[in-house]
């Protein structure tokens, strides 16, 4: 039995018209293309439309629309940004480059080098002001095109959505708390299977055909006929094995492996949301991917830091201090220490103390302890980036439109479609978010430390606790204050 698979799971792709549309060959494509044509207009609008933030979509869509509705559709349905992503479109064609090509170097074949990116990409909207330069955002859009289509086309493996990615990353961590997954139907055919399409593709410059005998229900086995050729699809990109799929880490939700699968096995599951959080051994037990894991939490709170009032006391203290007028240089020590150093030095004072209170000292290291209780930091991580988003994103959900109508020369009714949401309701869904990821990642927690220290789960519960607890109170006081309303602007 798989654990790792949602036992009598519903299969999206069996709905009439959706799983239709998905399973279809240019289903993907289908999906990119209307994002692609935005993200040019934003190119466009950002290059050459009003550079003033509020006004222009390229500073509207992506720091405030995108932002919120993509922590929305990771709740509700999974990474549906990665399936329909923009900057993967050229994929195909970079992919008929890189046949020849080389596999992405071993040592950058981990979490830290996407980390880095992830960080970078934080601290360098701060430090230019990205959601105050439509221009510059502009240029990070025609950035990740070129970057994703030069890797694609070097390696043999989707090496930007899998190592570098910042907004990938992002949504690999956050997909993890989905109520979907691919999943295999039966594990007996993957067995049976010889081509193994779904990871390798079923794509050939020269037409194939091979005969794989399948097992078939009350026993014994058909031969089915299996066809490879210049029509076929492209297996999985970041070279995921579907019967071996625990976590929704690293999937992109591409379906090329459905796609690619010559026996009709594979499906887009539903699951209990989070399910993987929960069972030991779905995620690899690495520095790299819990310490990404627990720093995307801080960094939800340290981006929400940001752009409240105490932030500008720190960084006037720290320039005096320092005794440097450099913005670069002061927003350097506030990442690398509230970002970096300080959620590393607490993790790591959490698994030594849950260690010594438990007497686990020499069965159980700093990095297996780390990565059992990393998985507890996903959801309360999503609650904070899902308030601080969730502002950002009422406080004018429809300015998207009079944005657009002047893009397309008309005048923009902004009047009408510049107002927001109530206050008090938005400080209600903050609170909820807030809360709801905290007793969800503090029953995670407890699940951990019943696994790993059974009696003693209590005291080796304690050091995790209160770090949650911090964090949580942390988040709480810095969306009580008056918050910097990027990209927006309020009308009565």
């Amino acid at each position: 039995m798989n654990l790792y698979r949602p036992p009598g799971a519903f299969d999206v792709l069996r709905l009439p018209l959706l799983g239709a549309l998905l399973r279809w060959r240019w289903g993907r494509l289908a999906l990119q293309l209307p994002l692609a044509l935005i993200a040019l207009l934003l190119i466009v609008d950002g290059f050459t439309g009003p550079q003033i933030a509020s006004r222009n979509l390229a500073t509207i869509a992506p720091w405030v629309h995108y932002r919120g509705l993509i922590v929305l559709a990771l709740l509700l349905a999974g990474n549906l940004f990665c399936m329909a992503c923009p900057f993967t479109l050229p994929r195909t064609l970079a992919r008929r480059l890189s046949v020849r090509g080389r596999r992405f170097p071993r040592a950058l074949r981990n979490k830290w080098l996407a980390t880095a990116s992830l960080i970078a990409l934080f601290f360098i909207y701060e430090w230019l002001d990205l959601w105050a330069s439509p221009a510059l955002t502009a240029w990070v859009i025609a950035a990740y095109f070129a970057a994703s289509f030069a890797l694609e086309a070097v390696f043999t493996e989707s090496a930007f959505c899998k190592y570098v990615c910042p907004l990938g990353t992002f949504n690999f961590v956050y997909s993890t708390v989905s109520p979907t997954q691919i999943a295999v139907r039966d594990t007996a055919v993957c067995a049976a299977c010889q081509g193994r399409e779904c990871i390798n593709g079923s794509w050939a410059a020269q037409p194939a055909i091979r005969v794989d005998r399948i097992p078939v229900a009350g026993g014994g086995f058909e031969p089915r006929q299996v066809e490879r050729g210049p029509g076929g699809a492209l297996g999985c990109g970041t070279e995921l094995y579907p019967p071996q799929l625990k976590s929704n880490l690293d999937c992109v939700y591409c379906l090329d492996c459905v796609r690619a699968c010559p026996h009709d096995n594979i499906g887009l599951l539903a699951r209990a949301p989070g399910r993987e959080l929960g069972l030991a051994g779905a995620w690899p037990a690495r520095w790299d991917v819990s310490l990404l894991v627990i720093w995307l939490a801080f960094l939800g709170a340290l981006n929400a830091f940001g752009m409240v009032p105490p932030v500008y006391e720190l960084q006037r203290a720290l320039a005096a201090a320092l005794g440097t007028r450099s913005d670069f240089v002061v927003l350097l020590v506030i990442f690398a220490v509230g970002g970096l150093l300080l959620p590393a030095a607490l993790t790591l004072a959490a698994a030594w103390l849950a260690q010594a209170l438990t007497g686990t000292e020499r069965r159980v290291s700093l990095r297996h302890t780390t990565a059992a209780f990393a998985p507890a930091f996903a959801p309360l991580g999503f609650g904070i980036w899902f308030a601080h988003y969730s502002f950002h994103f009422l406080i004018a959900p429809l300015a998207l439109i009079p944005a657009a109508q002047e893009f397309l020369g008309q005048p923009g009714d902004w009047a009408r479609f510049g107002a927001g949401v109530e206050d008090s309701l938005i400080a209600v869904v903050q609170a909820v978010a807030l809360l709801g990821g905290f007793v969800w990642s503090m029953s995670l927690a407890q699940r951990a430390a019943l696994r790993l220290y059974r009696r003693r789960a209590l005291r080796g519960l304690l050091p995790w606790a209160l770090l949650l607890a911090g964090l949580l109170l942390f988040a709480l006081y810095l969306m009580s204050l008056p918050m910097e309303m990027r990209g927006s602007v309020l009308f009565d």
